[in-house]
């Protein structure tokens, strides 16, 4: 189904009549949930929300990890939140580096054990209170853009330059959360690879402020069983199984090959939990995951396992306008009543 979904959103088949009337009531729906939203809340710190209007993978996580760091070499401390997708409970959690995903999601355990101080729960006003009480003086959202019940000083979208805003159309006849005008409402698009589709060049009259270009980059491997790194260009000269449960698992599969890798892909579902039959291939070679599988894969003992972490990574003169971005955010908010 999902596959199917994917050639109508993003590819040249364009969306299926049968769902326009889904999309309408899709629509209606948002409308209503903001006009019965209550008055957004603020929390008297700078609130900074990396998000998309997209369904799936786009970067935001790495992308918060960056912003996360850059804000703390600055002096600053920052609490990241999320509401934890996937999560068993829906209470207001603060992450230890050993915490189960299960109980606090995928992404936000890549956050804490990136070294970031993060809280989950889907009252994320209550999640963000709890970190500005542990010492936090910049709350970053990880989504979060269609959150309503919190001010945010800046909204930060991030879209796949691959795949793009698709066929431009709301859910489910296309990948829309919400419709392309609320670019307008943003500081920053942060478009992740290459502006391949067609799309990005039609959501620029949608967007009048800036437009950075991030580019995601492999780290070396490191083995779940020891903790052992290693350099990917040592995976050549034979075939690797690529596992990625991501939302948009071609984007790993490429990056692997670009680096000269022989690459035997195995998709799966966003979040999707890996079990000892998913890795049982019948064979002894190498299995390369995401950081994000990996979080979530029972079999750490195994030799064969290894997760690529990946960074986000900006040309010096988008870092610059990123950072410039953020210090104003910081200043404006410290002035603003309440801040």
């Amino acid at each position: 189904m999902q596959a199917w979904l994917n050639r109508r959103w993003y590819g040249s088949q364009g969306s299926c009549a049968a769902l326009r009337p889904l999309e309408r009531m899709y629509g209606a729906a948002l409308t209503r949930r903001r006009a019965r939203a209550r008055a957004p809340e603020r929390l008297g710190a700078p609130v900074i929300v990396v998000g998309n209007l997209t369904v799936g993978g786009t970067g935001k996580t790495p992308l918060t990890v960056w912003i996360a760091r850059e804000l703390s070499r600055r002096g600053l401390p920052v609490g990241v939140i999320s509401r934890g997708y996937g999560r068993s409970g829906s209470d207001v959690r603060v992450l230890e580096p050993d915490s189960s995903w299960r109980e606090v999601g995928d992404e936000p355990l890549i956050l804490r054990r990136s070294g970031c101080e993060t809280a989950v729960g889907r009252d994320r006003v209550a999640a963000a209170r709890a970190l500005l009480a542990r010492g936090a003086r910049v709350i970053v959202s990880d989504d979060g853009l269609q959150h309503l019940p919190l001010v945010r000083d800046c909204s930060i979208v991030v879209v796949d330059g691959a795949r793009g805003f698709g066929n431009g159309r709301l859910l489910p006849a296309g990948p829309l959360r919400e419709p392309l005008e609320r670019l307008a409402l943003a500081d920053a698009l942060v478009v992740n690879g290459e502006c391949e589709h067609p799309s990005l060049r039609a959501a620029a009259a949608h967007f009048p402020h800036i437009v950075l270009r991030m580019d995601l980059l492999p780290a070396p491997a490191v083995a779940l069983a020891s903790g052992q790194r290693r350099a990917l260009e040592t995976f050549r000269g034979g075939p690797v199984h690529a596992v990625a449960g991501i939302g948009h698992p071609q984007r790993f599969f490429r990056d692997l090959r670009a680096r000269g890798l022989e690459v035997l892909e195995h998709p799966f579902p966003d979040h999707h939990p890996l079990r000892g039959p998913d890795l049982a291939f019948g064979d002894d070679l190498p299995v390369l995951m995401t950081e994000k599988d990996a979080v979530k894969c029972g079999h750490p003992a195994d030799p064969r396992l290894w997760f690529v972490p990946v960074e986000a990574a900006f040309s010096d003169a988008d870092a610059a306008r990123l950072i410039e971005l953020l210090r104003r955010t910081v200043e404006s908010s410290a002035r603003s009543p309440g801040g």
